[in-house]
């Protein structure tokens, strides 16, 4: 038999477990390691220009081991600020997670929409010329929150989501008055989405990047001729892997929840 297509899903936290779940609904077959950079975490604060040289250093180091068919950059943070290099580094198809924000202009009746992301991804020039794009049209309202990442990755731990403080973060949004969508570009929030819809209500939709990556991955797999590997149940076959090794009983806590065939550590150091 041959071996099943391998598939590499990048984050610096573990938000991008949501990436890997929505991967898992459409794409059977698949061997899928994930790699948490969490001597790095949280990229939502970080400079542009460290984040490029730490991402190729790190996804360098990532593939020698994994040897990947493909690489998902499953952090908005990281996609807007690296992906045009790990595209000129890589000979195999890159896919990144940028902010949703075409979809929920089609898809707003209002033209009003909220943009819910990590400070980094907010100042981004690749986020304000997605706008100018494909939301020109539409009134925008954006909050950076690096908490909320702080946030779903304890509701992963299983530990209690203080909804006052989800509403306190989101309060800049409560005067935007008919506000229809909001677009959640960071992987970690969909893991809150329960909770921010709680807060903004039913009259606003919240729009993530998931379902159309592992659209995106699929369509690759078909295109390139990969789809006749097929694999033992991908469920017994995920694996995770981190860049630090002390400290790590948080992020073990939050994959719990998560097949994982083993836990692997590629010790990168910080350096800044």
């Amino acid at each position: 038999m041959s071996e099943p297509v391998r598939v590499l899903v990048f984050d610096s936290g573990v938000g991008g477990l949501s990436i890997v779940a929505e991967i898992k609904k459409l794409v059977s077959g698949v061997d899928i390691f994930f790699a948490a950079d969490n001597a790095a975490f949280p990229y939502g604060i970080r400079e542009e220009s460290f984040l490029v040289s730490r991402i190729q250093q790190v996804m360098m180091r990532l593939q020698s081991y994994c040897h990947a068919d493909m690489i998902v950059v499953a952090c908005n943070t990281a996609s807007t600020a690296a992906l045009g290099m790990l595209r000129s580094h890589f000979d195999i198809p890159v896919v990144g997670v940028v902010p949703a924000i075409k979809p929920a202009a089609e898809q707003s009746q209002t033209g009003k929409i909220g943009l819910l992301a990590t400070p980094a991804t907010i100042a981004r020039p690749y986020t304000r010329k997605l706008i100018h794009d494909f939301a020109s049209h539409c009134e925008l309202r954006m909050i950076g929150s690096s908490r909320l990442v702080e946030i779903a990755e304890q509701k992963l731990r299983a530990e209690t989501v203080n909804l006052a403080e989800i509403a306190d973060i989101l309060s800049p949004f409560s005067d935007f008055q008919d506000m229809d969508r909001m677009v959640l570009a960071c992987t970690h929030f969909p893991l809150l989405r329960e909770e921010i819809q709680e807060v903004l209500g039913a009259g606003v939709v919240c729009v993530d990047s998931g379902g159309a990556i592992a659209r995106r991955v699929l369509s690759l797999i078909q295109r390139q001729s990969l789809s006749d590997r097929k694999g033992h149940d991908p469920a017994s076959l995920a694996r995770v892997i981190f860049t630090r090794e002390d400290h790590m009983q948080p992020y073990l806590e939050c994959c719990d929840h998560w097949p994982a065939k083993h836990y692997v550590v590629i010790d990168t150091p910080l350096v800044i």
